[in-house]
C-alpha cells in the first residue's frame, strides 16, 4: 500500500492525504473545511456488448453482488414471457419492476392497483415491510398511526413483476423468492446469458428484499448492461423487452427512485440515452445507449454517496454527460455537505489528483 504525498488544492486550502490502493484506483473524497475528511475507493468497468472491456479502473474480474443495480436485468422475464402484456402493465409499472423507490404514494398506489389486477395483495409480497425513505411519506404514516406495508418496500415493484410472471406461467405465487422456485431459476439463467458468465458455483447470498443474489465479475455486470445499450445481439423477444425497459424508465424517472433522488435526477437529464440504476453497498450500473456501452462500479466500503459521485464522473468521462449537463447537475454530481443549520461545510467529489 502506497501513500500519496500531501497535495494542496488549487486554492491551497485543502490538505489531501490518500491511502493508495492500486486495486481500487478511483477515489471519491469528502471535504470539510480545510481538509479531506473521508476517502472512498472505487473500482469500475466500461464494457461493450461483445464483452470487450473498453476502460477499467481496478480489477474488472472481481466478483460483486449486483444488488438492486441489476433490477433492469431482472425485469426482462416479465416482458419477454408475455406476462406484462397479459396483465396490461403500462410503462409506469414496467419502470417499477426496475425501481428502488422511496415509498411515496405515487409508488405504493401503483403497486397496490397492480397487485389487485393479479388477484393479490401486499401480503403476497415476500419483500417485507419497510418505512418509506421519503420523509414526508414516512411522517404521514406515523401521524396517521399506520404501519408500513410490504408495498412500501423499495423493492415492491420488482417483487410484483416476479408475481406477475409466476401468475402468467401458472407457477406458485407463494415461495417465489426461494432459490428453487422457477422465478429465481429463470432470473439466474437470464443473468448468466446477459453477462456471459458461468454462475455455477459462484458465491450466493440474499438481498435485503429476500431474493437470491450471485457473485458476478464486475465486467460481467457491465456486459449485461451493455446489452441494453446495444441490444442488436439479443433474440427478438429479449431485444424488444430491453428496448421497452429503457423507454419506460426514461418516461418515468421519478418512479425508478423518487423525489430528489440521485437516480431520478440523472435519469431525468439523460432520458433514453442512458439507463441508470443504483444498488446497495455502493454498486451502480448504467447502459449508455448512445455509446453502446455498459458500466458497473463498486465502492469498496459500500458507501452510496461515493457510488453516485463516481458514476457521474464516469458518465462525464465517456461523454454521456457533456459540460452543460454537468453544470446543470452540479449539486447531484458533486453534492454539497451541509450541517443541520444548512451551512455549507464541504463537498463530495472525485479526488482531483486521482481523477480519470
Amino acid at each position: 500500500m502506497n501513500d500519496t504525498a500531501p497535495i494542496a488544492a488549487p486554492d491551497g486550502s485543502v490538505l489531501r492525504v490518500h491511502a493508495g490502493r492500486p486495486d481500487s484506483p478511483i477515489a471519491v473524497e469528502v471535504t470539510r473545511g480545510g481538509m479531506v475528511e473521508s476517502v472512498h475507493r472505487v473500482i469500475a468497468a466500461v464494457v461493450d456488448a461483445d464483452g470487450k472491456v473498453v476502460s477499467s479502473w481496478g480489477d474488472a474480474d472481481r466478483l460483486v453482488y449486483g444488488r438492486s443495480a441489476i433490477k433492469p436485468i431482472q425485469a426482462l422475464p416479465v416482458l419477454e414471457s408475455g406476462a406484462a402484456d397479459a396483465y396490461g402493465l403500462d410503462e409506469s409499472e414496467v419502470t417499477l419492476c426496475c425501481a428502488s423507490h422511496s415509498g411515496e404514494p405515487m409508488h405504493v398506489e401503483r403497486v397496490l392497483a397492480w397487485l389487485e389486477r393479479l388477484g393479490l395483495t401486499a401480503d403476497d409480497l415476500e419483500c417485507g415491510p419497510q418505512m418509506p425513505s421519503y420523509e414526508p411519506a414516512a411522517r404521514a404514516l406515523i401521524q396517521a398511526g399506520v404501519a408500513p406495508t410490504r408495498a412500501h418496500n423499495n423493492c415492491s415493484g420488482k417483487h410484483s413483476g416476479m408475481l406477475t410472471t409466476a401468475r402468467h406461467l401458472g407457477e406458485p405465487t407463494r415461495g417465489y423468492s426461494g432459490d428453487d422456485h422457477p422465478v429465481q431459476k429463470r432470473l439466474k439463467a437470464v443473468m448468466a446469458e446477459m453477462s456471459g458468465c458461468d454462475l455455477s458455483g459462484v458465491p450466493t447470498g440474499y438481498d435485503g428484499c429476500g431474493i437470491p443474489v450471485f457473485g458476478v465479475p464486475l465486467k460481467g455486470l457491465a456486459t449485461a448492461m451493455a446489452q441494453f445499450a446495444d441490444p442488436s445481439r439479443l433474440a427478438a423477444g429479449r431485444r424488444a423487452a430491453a428496448e421497452r425497459i429503457v423507454a419506460a424508465a426514461a418516461k418515468n424517472p421519478l418512479l425508478i427512485a423518487g423525489t430528489d433522488r440521485f437516480n431520478s435526477v440523472l435519469l431525468t437529464e439523460t432520458g433514453t440515452s442512458c439507463l441508470l440504476k443504483s444498488g446497495a453497498e455502493g454498486v451502480f450500473a448504467a447502459a449508455a445507449t448512445g455509446k453502446g456501452l455498459g458500466i458497473c462500479l463498486k465502492v469498496d466500503d459500500g458507501t452510496g454517496r461515493a457510488a453516485q459521485v463516481a458514476i457521474g464522473a464516469i458518465l462525464g468521462h465517456i461523454g454521456v454527460l457533456d459540460a452543460d449537463a454537468q453544470r446543470r447537475l452540479a449539486n447531484a454530481l458533486t453534492p454539497p455537505i451541509r450541517n443541520w443549520a444548512g451551512r455549507l461545510v464541504g463537498v463530495a467529489r472525485p479526488a482531483p489528483d486521482l481523477a480519470f
